[in-house]
């Protein structure tokens, strides 16, 4: 079949906008990532002199950066719109995000979307597959405190009282309050056939759009972080939670993430942009963490309920192209998640000339000492 001039043209556009996406991306990572890093180096004596002042500036920072990431993806036409309880009514309390996973472009996703609910993004913890270390962002994770933890059963053990030592290290004195993990403990592609097979063994739901959830990270969070009259146990970091007036996890935020067609983006496609704009749908379901168990087996269920449940909001999604109304209701309201142009520039802006600071100091330290 004949390639036309028109066809042609259009390849040809795609694959220089996406070169150029790709050398923005790349100068972009090369003046933020070390300026991020260069001031928090400068700023370690205000880290001794005042904590407080010193995680609230590294926030910023971070949140901005997150915000470099989501600008790629919006630019490119990769937007959001936004169903289920508003999250905005729990940004400023502890909570716990459960996210279904099924491609690189999920994080990005996350990244975006909370850009616009309050403190919540300078102020929260992820949890990752340790691959991500070591990436370029991996510094700026590992700075803000961010937990990666290592797939597979021969770690399992060793992984959860890691993450228990660093909830109680990192989480408190750092001021966190939402922690963000994938429960399935990896994408969906990869991790479906062996879900299907389990629950086959063991009489649980056939699932297709989600996998059923391990339960271990969860159950460390809820114990390490939930205040003591809430789960009636008590917590090794307590001493931490009062210095902090840390009030402990309040809600479980169960967050569904559909793509179109269930075709989701990695995130070599939000760098490029070679893919047509797309609208990612993300619902959420907040649960007092008072309602959720602590026992295990309890737990346990618990969390198996909640992939059944967004199983079947994603059936409907695929059918539909909308998320069903809450129960009682006749109709889902959708919001459309915005984020402000002049604000992304200005951040930008900001990060250039950072890094052109940065490069005219060593340029002079260099004249003066040599």
């Amino acid at each position: 079949m004949a390639v036309t001039l028109e066809q042609a043209q259009r390849v040809g556009y795609t694959c220089l906008k996406a070169l150029l996406r790709f050398a923005f991306m790349v100068a972009n990572n090369l003046v933020a990532i070390p300026s991020y890093v260069l001031y928090l180096i400068v700023l370690q004596p205000l880290r001794i002199l005042d904590s407080k002042s010193f995680w609230y500036i590294e926030g910023v920072l971070f949140k901005w950066l997150l915000a470099m990431v989501a600008s790629w993806g919006w630019w490119a036409g990769y937007t959001v719109v936004e169903w289920g309880d508003d999250v905005k009514a729990v940004s400023e309390d502890e909570a716990m995000v459960l996210v279904n996973h099924q491609a690189t472009g999920d994080v990005c996703t996350l990244m975006m979307c909370l850009q616009d609910k309050g403190t919540v993004v300078r102020q929260m913890m992820w949890l990752m597959d340790h691959i991500f270390k070591y990436t370029n962002f991996g510094i700026v994770s590992l700075i803000h405190g961010d937990f990666f933890i290592r797939q597979g059963k021969a770690h399992r053990d060793q992984q959860l009282v890691l993450l228990k030592d660093h909830l109680e290290k990192y989480y408190w004195s750092r001021n966190r309050k939402w922690i963000v993990l994938f429960p399935e403990g990896g994408f969906l592609r990869k991790r479906r056939e062996t879900s299907q097979a389990f629950a086959k063994k063991n009489n649980l739901p056939f699932l297709k759009h989600v996998t059923l959830p391990r339960l271990g990270a969860t159950q460390v969070i809820l114990k390490t972080l939930v205040a003591p009259q809430e789960n009636g146990t008590p917590s090794g970091g307590d001493a931490v939670r009062k210095e902090s007036k840390s009030k402990g996890l309040q809600w479980v935020i169960d967050t569904t993430i559909a793509y179109p067609k269930a075709e989701p983006i990695d995130i070599q496609t939000w760098i490029l942009g070679y893919r047509q704009p797309t609208v990612t749908h993300v619902h959420y379901r907040i649960f007092p963490v008072k309602d959720v168990p602590a026992e295990p087996e309890a737990l346990t269920n618990w969390l198996y309920q909640r992939f059944i449940e967004k199983e079947d909001l994603l059936t409907h999604f695929y059918e539909t192209g909308a998320f069903p109304p809450p129960q009682g209701q006749t109709k889902a309201i959708s919001r459309e998640m915005t984020l402000s142009n002049l604000w992304l520039v200005a951040i930008q802006s900001f990060a250039f000339l950072s890094g052109g600071m940065w490069y005219c100091l060593f340029q002079y330290l260099y004249h003066c000492l040599f």
